[in-house]
């Protein structure tokens, strides 16, 4: 979990790094050069730019069927990542058993701790990081789209709902959407888990973190981040519905009484 959250306070300084770079005044075309150009932010502009041609020229209805696109694309990372979380908490006793036994302070005692609790990793085949690899998958679509639509003229001029995409919210509704989605979704990916501290933390963390960056953002963005909660909260029902439906009804990580 302190993995998770530097992992994540890496990123976003990433993000907000490279979101402001020289280049973001520059305007996006086929002849832009650059990996980062070519491979990540074109492609995107231009997958948006035809959406929105096939959807009657609007660019929001374009970014929210790119956006499900993107996260069709990605859903066996994010299967594996709702796998491994369920295996993760099936080796909580076991990982408690191993602490316990080896709870002396001692550089020796924890190398063996350290040791033994990868051996029981491998046992049972789990990935402790699997769960950041989504994160650092999103990150680069991330900053692409902000970079994409910023450079995109037709995209950041155009207009959805009652915002206009390359702007902020007038009214901060995305954010608080973003902000409240992402709780929501964090909840139930450690749904019959054993709660602690840290756990705790990082539930609330990361949605006022999305929400405080979403603040400032084109709408744009925000929406990507809204839709794709969505797509992830509808994901981890189906993928996690019994520890859901236990969590609901008190039985976490025990039998019915």
């Amino acid at each position: 979990m302190k993995k998770r959250i530097l992992l994540s306070f890496g990123l976003l300084s990433v993000f907000l790094f490279l979101t402001g770079c020289s280049e973001i005044k520059k305007p996006i075309t086929s002849e832009s050069t650059g990996f980062w150009n070519e491979y990540i932010v074109y492609p995107l502009s231009w997958v948006i730019k035809e959406g929105a041609h096939l959807l009657g020229g609007s660019y929001g209805l374009s970014l929210i069927v790119v956006t499900i696109l993107i996260r069709l694309a990605i859903l066996p990372l994010m299967i594996k990542q709702t796998r491994s979380s369920k295996a993760m908490q099936a080796l909580q006793p076991e990982m408690k058993a191993l602490r316990e036994k080896y709870s002396s302070k001692d550089q020796k005692t924890q190398q063996k701790l350290q040791q033994e609790t990868m051996a029981l990793f491998s046992k049972h085949g789990v990935n402790p990081m699997a769960g950041c690899f989504p994160l650092i998958v999103q990150m680069p679509i991330l900053i692409g789209f902000y970079h994409a639509i910023s450079r995109t003229r037709e995209i950041a001029q155009d207009s959805f709902l009652w915002f206009d995409l390359g702007e902020k919210d007038p009214y901060f509704i995305l954010p608080i959407i973003a902000g409240v989605t992402t709780f929501i979704q964090q909840k139930m990916m450690m749904a019959g888990q054993q709660q602690n501290p840290q756990m705790a933390m990082m539930i609330w963390m990361m949605p006022i973190m999305i929400m405080f960056f979403a603040f400032s953002f084109p709408a744009a963005l925000s929406l990507y981040w809204v839709v794709g909660n969505i797509f992830m909260i509808v994901q981890t029902y189906f993928i996690k519905g019994p520890d859901l439906r236990a969590n609901a009804t008190g039985n976490v990580g025990g039998a019915k009484k």
